[in-house]
């Protein structure tokens, strides 16, 4: 039976999830639309192509202030209170009734029970803190690769930097709430980028097509980076099984494309998750099959 400062620290951190899951719906949106535009604008300043009006105003996660796709009327705080709001309007803009997309509220519910997870494995630590933020980069990138096949380098940079930070902050204080050593999440972060990177160049020069983006390449660098070299193998093959599964629940046609980086990200928070019994598994298959002798 858990104890009151369990269920105060998982209810706590489902609602700060549920908050996190807000803001992680604009930068779903925002990023790649944000890239989208740029792209858009320098191309046309490239072939000196005149503008249509409003394509150079200011477009990030901050700006312009959250309003109505279909009739531009500005969200009220009220109306954007996490599952609530969509509730109250009853999944429609309360001006134009145009209907509000089923995932805003979904992407906040998965984001606050990912969050009262990460509390219940790692308890009231600095760990718990370091697993929300790795958890929100990643729920924020599996959506937007899944949208537009994109990942873009303002998440997965930070995010490998943020894990080899993380690590020398708890290599220089002593401490012990690292999910793996510095020295491994240096190691993860070169090996990751570069395993990718080589099978990457090994295809393109076998069949002269490229089989995955370099967006990959960085994220699971970023995985390296916070969960240590030695589970990148672990990665990679529950990446393909997340993959497979995922196809046969989707029913996915032959011919359409398949991103990668929602695999790599699942598989990479389910091993932060299960490390210790993955850890134990591995060692199990090891000692039956001889090769751990």
């Amino acid at each position: 039976m858990m104890g009151l400062e369990t269920v105060v620290l998982l209810f706590g951190s489902m609602i700060l999830g549920l908050l996190v899951g807000s803001f992680l719906n604009v930068v779903i949106y925002r990023v790649p639309e944000g890239l989208n535009r740029s792209w858009r604008l320098q191309a046309k300043q490239v072939l000196d192509l005149p503008l249509e009006a409003g394509e150079g105003a200011r477009f990030n996660i901050l700006m312009p202030p959250s309003h109505c796709p279909s009739c531009k009327t500005a969200i009220k705080p009220w109306q954007n209170i996490p599952l609530l709001s969509y509730v109250f309007l009853k999944g429609q803009c309360q001006h134009c009734k145009h209907p509000i997309s089923l995932r805003y509220p979904l992407v906040e519910l998965l984001t606050g029970i990912v969050f009262a997870v990460c509390a219940w494995k790692f308890g009231a630590t600095w760990t718990t803190v370091a697993a929300m933020v790795f958890s929100a980069y990643l729920i924020a990138m599996v959506f937007i690769d899944a949208d537009t096949q994109l990942l873009p380098d303002q998440l997965t940079l930070p995010l490998m930097w943020a894990g080899i930070v993380f690590h020398l902050a708890a290599y220089l204080l002593q401490a012990d709430w690292g999910m793996t050593t510095l020295v491994d999440s240096l190691l993860g972060a070169i090996v990751g980028y570069l395993s990718l990177w080589s099978i990457f160049q090994l295809f393109k020069l076998v069949t002269g097509k490229e089989g995955m983006g370099y967006g990959d390449f960085k994220l699971l660098a970023a995985l390296g980076a916070w969960l240590g070299i030695s589970v990148l193998p672990i990665i990679i093959l529950m990446s393909a099984l997340v993959g497979l599964v995922f196809a046969l629940i989707m029913k996915v046609a032959k011919n359409q494309p398949m991103p990668f980086g929602p695999y790599l990200a699942i598989s990479g928070w389910l091993v932060m998750i299960l490390n210790q019994p993955i850890g134990q598994f591995i060692q199990w298959w090891l000692s039956k099959s001889g090769f751990g002798a």
